[in-house]
């Protein structure tokens, strides 16, 4: 059994949550010199730590595994394209940076980020555009990171769960009595008598909250469950507003666009955790092995809405399975993207055309399972489906996604989707990869951009089923 050294990572937790070598020690049961020498690589982690470590923050123990810093190292090899492609970095080095250092990673990430950016706006002055106006949706993963994907970032450090919050919705449930099939009815109640929040129709928007008339408009076309998550959103906004700022206040300055954006994260986390209440919802998750189906009939509540609840369970001593959840729509787009493992969500515009989550749209409403493995070599199980919603008229235009969740191998046996499949065989894994600008599969045939950092064989005289061959590549 190989030892695990993960002083960075264990650095980084402390660090994030604010507390001193002596605090963690005593949390521990260890001595401060002990936990000293484990933070700078002068010994492993011991299973008994690790098993505290796990308890007392609610993280997976893969948190401290090597795999903890692929995302890193994919996000350095898009930032440093141009390094790597001119061989001056190697992946090999990326792969230490990111191990030993993620701190000093992360600012070089930034910086690459940053100088991107800085060429492209002096690429567009040159070109008389606006260099201003910024690069556009295509823009590559030089561009800055938007409000909305630092509100991703935000719950993929907490490993998609946020305790104290949770917590509190489940305690509201209890307290105002939300129950399988009565939750419409215990949420309205809580608005008006609480409150004094009615409720009305609307014609044209989901849901819109008149403050000043104490008036919560819902579109009748919203399905019960799609009104019972709008009011608990509400009810997140008005009876949970010092813990949303506060929360919202650890990663962004208020007044900030960031910041009003992780106050709404919040309140729909909260909304989920109200009307699926963690322990109730754990219990029927492992009861029905994962079956998402039969979980959005028992509870009443949509498909995506059960997948992205399946994503957070990660309480202490209560855990499920760890999932990535992902949402996309047919060029690849991802508008959601949330993570309770190690798994890279590429940003270089688009995944892996492999991926079962873009088979889902040739078959709508049926459940796709692969096995995937990554470059890395580790696998996952994964279900896709894809989901079509209307705004109810005929010719009114829809909106179609495919919605992904997947787990790591390792867990695949709890779930239902795993039912038939030799979870052992390797060969039968479907190899994909984080985007093909920076995959490192070279005989990948649907491969549709060059590797980085690797001469090509260019030859007029022959053709092969592999798009783009590598020069020091056997043929």
């Amino acid at each position: 059994m190989s030892k695990t050294y993960a002083g960075a990572r264990l650095r980084r937790l402390r660090e994030e949550r604010r507390l001193s070598q002596a605090d963690l020690a005593r949390m521990l049961a260890i001595s401060p010199s002990y936990l000293n020498q484990m933070e700078h690589d002068s010994r492993p982690l011991t299973v008994p730590v690790l098993l505290r470590l796990t308890e007392a923050f609610g993280v997976d123990p893969g948190f401290f595994s090597e795999r903890d810093t692929s995302r890193l190292v994919a996000d350095l090899r898009e930032a440093l394209a141009g390094e790597v492609a001119a061989a001056r970095v190697s992946a090999s080095d990326l792969a230490e940076l990111a191990s030993r250092m993620p701190a000093v990673a992360q600012v070089l990430l930034d910086l690459g980020r940053r100088g991107q950016l800085l060429a492209e706006g002096l690429a567009g002055a040159a070109d008389g555009r606006d260099a201003g106006a910024g690069p556009g949706p295509g823009a590559g993963p030089g561009t800055p990171r938007s409000p909305h994907e630092e509100i991703r970032e935000f719950f993929y450090r907490r490993q998609n769960y946020l305790h104290d919050t949770d917590l509190a919705a489940e305690e509201l449930a209890r307290a105002i009595g939300i129950r399988r099939g009565d939750v419409v009815r215990a949420l309205a109640a809580r608005l008006a008598e609480r409150h004094g929040v009615r409720l009305a129709a609307d014609s044209e928007r989901l849901h819109h909250y008149d403050d000043s008339a104490r008036v919560l408009h819902l579109s009748a076309r919203l399905r019960p469950g799609q009104q019972a998550f709008r009011m608990a959103t509400q009810l997140a906004l008005l009876e949970y507003a010092e813990e949303l700022d506060r929360l919202a206040c650890e990663d962004f300055p208020a007044g900030s666009t960031a910041h009003a954006l992780a106050r709404i994260g919040i309140a729909n986390y909260f909304a989920a955790a109200l009307i699926l209440p963690y322990r109730a919802f754990h219990t029927a998750a492992e009861e029905f092995r994962y079956d998402i189906e039969r979980l959005t009939d028992h509870f009443g509540i949509g498909y995506e809405t059960v997948c992205h609840r399946l994503s957070t369970l990660q309480r202490p001593r209560l855990r499920g399975v760890p999932f990535s959840f992902v949402r996309v729509d047919r060029a690849g787009n991802m508008s959601k993207r949330q993570s309770a493992t190690g798994f890279h969500f590429s940003r270089a515009g688009g995944t892996c055309p492999l991926w079962n989550v873009y088979e889902a749209f040739a078959a709508p409403g049926r459940i796709h399972v692969q096995v995937a493995a990554m470059p890395d070599g580790q696998r996952y199980l994964w279900t896709a489906r894809a989901l079509t919603r209307h705004r109810g008229g005929w010719g009114e235009p829809g909106k179609t996604f495919a919605i992904g969740l997947g787990c790591e191998i390792r867990h695949a046996s709890r779930l239902v989707y795993s039912d038939g499949l030799d979870l052992g065989n390797t060969a039968a894994a479907t190899p994909i990869g984080m985007g093909c600008r920076i995959c490192e599969r070279l005989d990948c045939p649907q491969r549709a951009v060059p590797p980085l950092g690797r001469p090509l064989a260019v030859d007029e005289n022959t053709s092969t089923f592999v798009p783009y061959q590598v020069a020091d590549r056997a043929r």
